[in-house]
């Protein structure tokens, strides 16, 4: 695996570097877009509408939008020399139960792995730790140009970071829940029907909309019936 990010893991005097590895590979299904007339491929250009042009990827930059509709154009140099205290060292806050970390807030998994000669048992310490105690450790870091909370966790035998959202990235459900009274008894059934259907089979489950589209389309190639 390449690494996305490799620093170090700061936890008071401790410092131990890691690596950052993707945990995760999604395999969506992609549709292109087409012209319906011809079947070609829709190309999305930029456009610049102050000069009424197709631009070059070369003449595109970056820039921040001002609540009166300007922008302030930002170099990539500008955002290079950001203080970021986090850009390679990843703060630990301090250690929490993992239970009282609201999945909600859960983002996208990394597993961190020892990154430098000597990080070996450090490594398996902080590990070995996390999971004797039960503990998670949040930590704040830089990832993909932006700062983010994360979760460090163990999970068999590696630590895991796990991205978390920030407070004001989490929406009020409002009043979706609705007011409605429930009697001991439908609650008793309830339960009956959780414990009838618990466990389940990771492995079993399978993407049937991306076998059936697969199935379409060989069918098309194929001349078959769809």
């Amino acid at each position: 695996m390449k690494a996305t990010w490799s620093g170090t893991l700061q936890m008071g005097l401790v410092a131990l570097p890691v690596r950052l590895y993707a945990a995760t590979q999604e395999h969506s299904v992609r549709l292109h877009e087409i012209h319906v007339a011809d079947g070609s491929r829709v190309e999305h250009r930029r456009y610049c509408k102050a000069e009424d042009r197709e631009i070059s990827y070369e003449e595109v930059g970056k820039g921040f939008a001002l609540a009166d509709g300007s922008t302030v154009p930002l170099t990539e140099d500008d955002l290079a020399h950001l203080p970021l205290p986090t850009k390679r060292v990843a703060q630990v806050l301090g250690f929490v139960d993992g239970r009282d970390i609201d999945p909600l807030s859960y983002g996208r998994p990394y597993y961190a792995g020892p990154g430098g000669p000597g990080a070996d048992r450090p490594y398996v310490l902080l590990v070995e730790a996390l999971a004797r105690t039960g503990c998670v450790a949040v930590a704040k870091l830089a990832l993909r140009s932006r700062e983010r909370l994360a979760l460090l966790r163990p999970h068999n035998g590696v630590l895991v970071v796990q991205t978390l959202l920030w407070q004001d990235e989490l929406r009020d459900p409002g009043d979706l829940a609705p007011s409605v009274p429930v009697t001991d008894r439908e609650l008793n059934l309830a339960e009956v029907l959780i414990r009838e259907m618990t466990g389940i089979d990771g492995g079993e489950v399978h993407d049937e909309y991306a076998h059936a589209l697969e199935e379409l389309v060989d069918a098309k190639v194929t001349g078959g019936a769809c």
